[in-house]
């Protein structure tokens, strides 16, 4: 699948071997993508709930505040009516027929704000899988039914029987609101989809027979047809060059640090953009067949697969509700057996009541909004919170080299003195002296360089290209030449930065200077793999790179390294990895790693990246700085840590309560009255709340 061809390189500026390498895109091949699979109205990113609570919950993140906050108003008004477990707060007005009141708003509350509930219990239970869902939404129903009960009995038969209007209440409102919370903190998913289809422009300039334009929408684009892309302008399609000659920039794309240098017979990608040149292409693939529509796909594949991580809260969630169920039946057969069925009734109803746990609802949510706040002050957007559980189980980090490790841009790394006669400034004023005027990304990077230095170019009398070796020009009455180390063909007694292209300086067929240029590591690069290896995460980088370029990166780093690698490889990389049971994290910053991104358990984009990779990555890195990643694993570990310790507070008031509440130490004259049951309650909720905000990270 994978033909690494060559380009023809008519260069003739050819420093050296700067290996152009890239994928034939068109041979990706589409038995392994069905594009029927690519329902994108599957695809609603609004209906992915990240929440923590709704496992399975299918509604949009904004409506969790609108639903909280129409509910309020509601919810506050029977707070104001009922008492709390027969006991008459002093903020409470109680009038003649307020419970009738408080049942008739208690059925619109019931509707309307416990529908989120009752639909992700629904989903639960289609899944079977019962969870936070399952457990509110039994809660709230119990609660709810059992209280309009109470209030018809008051009527009809004339005893008093206690109603839970204000734990029904109290209970649909904090979990609205921890909920809220939560999606407020991770805020919205980008959609990757559209971001893509950004890249390509959305008409395109045709060729006709006559020679004239005609403006057309890309959508109607034929294969055979000729257009005319223009100076900077995004390539509409996948096509080979007919006629004229650029630079083009694939970074988005391929991820290749360099433009590349494209003439007639070359192949150019749809969503890259052309630099100074005028070319015509004929079109060679459009609509599905075409590059960006392939990556569309990948994208879309990973993220219709499930996830495989079912999240601690929806767990211990779970285990609450078999354990409320299955106790309160045994309440109530035990209680019908010693006593008779109203005393039955009473203890299984308190039993379900105090099984839903209001402290639980806000364990995760406080948690993630402290998290994401921290997170954010140190430049990491969290988009989805399973991704900090994730990453403390990490196995591998998958890496992509240009823009994430390194720079991203053609720079300068080395200037060498190999002749006594010069000063380092006086050859890198021969240097950008002779590069003067030339578009290549080399001079350019050398001009800027005696910029950044502030030393002026020697003035050259004239300057002619060697073809295939460099330049050479006359100044000072001196001939100077700057060619390619294979052009010089000796040996040169210097030290080479790994993976750089070197230029050797030649004055009268001596060498006087060379200089070494290349994609330069990020500061923080090596600190991050070392930070890895003590997590016991194994890092590999694959790049769509050259060989040359790759191995340098990969030594100086130590570690191992895959090259030229198009997104359909980086995407079996990562399928591979997770068919092995490993936990993968990606990290990558172009259009080439958004299939990976979206397939990774964890997807990490860098900040300085492509929109469509922001999309669809989990966390967002804003600053483009690898050492930001070491954050994120720290901020991962604690928050998980902070999670657990909340579950615990929040799930051990149930496992305490449930059996005191099912009448278990009725015998020895302890029962737990509801009215202890809720004080417990909202202690647990404030234990819960204090040890969220304690979540700190270490000072950088």
């Amino acid at each position: 699948m994978r033909n690494n061809k060559k380009h023809s390189s008519h260069s003739h500026h050819n420093h050296g071997d700067m290996d152009h390498s890239k994928h034939d895109h068109n041979e990706m091949e589409h038995s392994q993508m069905d594009h029927s699979k690519m329902n994108h109205s599957a695809m609603d990113h609004s209906e992915m709930d990240h929440g923590a609570m709704g496992g399975h919950a299918h509604h949009h993140h904004g409506s969790f505040k609108e639903i909280f906050l129409k509910s309020l108003p509601l919810g506050i008004s029977i707070l104001l009516i009922t008492p709390l477990m027969d006991i008459q707060l002093p903020f409470q007005i109680i009038f003649p027929y307020a419970d009738v009141v408080a049942a008739v708003l208690a059925t619109i509350l019931y509707i309307f704000g416990g529908k989120p509930f009752l639909m992700g219990a629904k989903d639960e239970f289609n899944s079977k899988a019962p969870g936070m869902m399952s457990l509110i939404t039994l809660g709230i129903t119990v609660s709810y039914a059992y209280s309009v009960y109470a209030v018809a009995a008051r009527y009809v038969t004339g005893e008093h029987v206690m109603d839970f209007f204000f734990e029904f209440t109290t209970l649909i409102l904090i979990m609205l609101l921890g909920h809220w919370i939560e999606m407020k903190a991770l805020g919205e998913a980008g959609d990757a989809q559209k971001s893509l289809a950004e890249l390509v422009p959305k008409d395109a300039h045709v060729v006709l027979e006559d020679d004239s334009i005609e403006t057309r929408p890309v959508a109607d684009l034929q294969v055979g047809d000729l257009i005319r892309v223009q100076a900077g302008e995004n390539v509409p399609a996948d096509g080979t060059i007919q006629r004229g000659e650029s630079r083009v920039n694939e970074a988005l794309v391929t991820g290749e640090s360099k433009p590349i240098e494209k003439n007639p017979g070359d192949e150019v990608i749809g969503g890259s953009t052309n630099g100074g040149g005028v070319l015509y292409v004929e079109i060679k693939q459009t609509g599905d067949k075409s590059f960006i529509s392939q990556v569309q796909t990948l994208i879309s594949q990973a993220q219709s697969q499930p996830s495989r991580t079912e999240n601690l809260a929806q767990k211990v969630a779970g285990w609450l509700f078999y354990i409320a169920v299955i106790v309160a039946l045994i309440t109530f057969v035990i209680w019908m057996v010693i006593a008779d069925v109203p005393t039955a009734v009473i203890f299984t109803v308190t039993t379900l009541v105090i099984a839903c746990p209001h402290a639980l609802g806000l364990a995760i949510p406080l948690v993630t909004a402290r998290s994401t706040s921290l997170g954010a002050s140190r430049g990491l957007l969290v988009k989805d919170r399973y991704a900090l559980e994730l990453t403390t189980n990490a196995d591998v980090m998958v890496l992509d080299k240009t823009g994430t490790l390194t720079t991203g841009e053609f720079k300068v790394l080395d200037v060498e003195l190999l002749n006594d006669k010069y000063t380092k400034d006086e050859i890198v004023a021969l240097l950008s002296g002779i590069e003067g005027g030339s578009s290549h990304p080399i001079a350019q990077s050398i001009i800027s360089y005696a910029e950044q230095q502030e030393i002026r170019p020697v003035s050259f009398d004239s300057i002619d290209v060697i073809s295939g070796a460099g330049v050479e020009g006359q100044a000072n009455g001196h001939r100077y030449q700057l060619i390619s180390q294979k052009a010089y063909g000796r040996n040169l007694d210097m030290d080479i930065p790994k993976g750089a292209t070197l230029s050797v300086l030649v004055e009268n067929d001596e060498a006087i200077g060379a200089v070494a240029l290349g994609d330069e590591l990020k500061p923080t690069s090596k600190a991050l793999i070392q930070a890895l290896k003590k997590n016991k995460i194994q890092p590999i980088m694959a790049t769509g790179d050259n060989e040359k370029a790759a191995q340098g990166a990969a030594e100086i780093l130590g570690i191992d390294y895959l090259a030229n690698q198009s997104p359909q490889d980086k995407y079996e990389l990562v399928e591979k990895l997770k068919a092995e049971e490993k936990k993968v994290i990606m990290v990558g910053d172009g259009v080439n790693d958004a299939p990976s991104l979206a397939l990774a358990d964890v997807g990490i984009a860098v900040g300085a990246g492509t929109q469509v990779a922001l999309d669809s990555a989990d966390v967002i890195l804003t600053q483009s700085d690898p050492g930001d990643i070491e954050s994120f694993i720290e901020l991962a570990q604690k928050t998980t840590r902070k999670m657990k310790e909340n579950l615990v507070w929040g799930a051990g008031y149930n496992f305490i309560a449930i059996p005191i509440a099912a009448g278990i130490l009725a015998p020895i004259g302890i029962t737990l009255s509801p009215a202890v049951g809720a004080v417990l309650m909202s202690l647990s909720t404030v234990i819960v709340a204090i040890n969220a905000v304690t979540l700190k990270l270490e000072p950088k």
